[in-house]
């Protein structure tokens, strides 16, 4: 029998597949968040609204570039990143005894 993987375990699967797609999507949610709150403060005009939209998600970009690093880091470190791509390379398919 299979192992069912839990809904964390996924999640972060796909994140590691899809980095650049996650971190677009943070940043796509982060802005319109952004727009969405600082539309409900009246006292802002219209270009300072964009430009602390644009800023707060930046910062979440940033942070979601630096987690996704770490995660990098981590699949480096622990070898999880070598057990993956090993299933491409066949073990004496670059052999230089020749």
């Amino acid at each position: 029998m299979a192992e069912s993987k839990s809904k964390g375990e996924s999640m972060r699967e796909w994140i590691v597949e899809h980095k650049l797609r996650a971190v677009g999507c943070l940043w796509l949610s982060g802005i319109a968040g952004s727009i969405a709150y600082n539309w409900s403060q009246p006292n802002m005009k219209t270009s300072v609204k964009i430009i602390h939209a644009r800023l707060h998600a930046q910062a979440l970009t940033l942070a979601a570039l630096a987690g996704a690093a770490a995660v990098e880091w981590y699949d480096h470190r622990s070898g999880a990143k070598a057990d993956r791509y090993a299933k491409f390379f066949p073990p004496d398919a670059y052999s230089h005894k020749d």
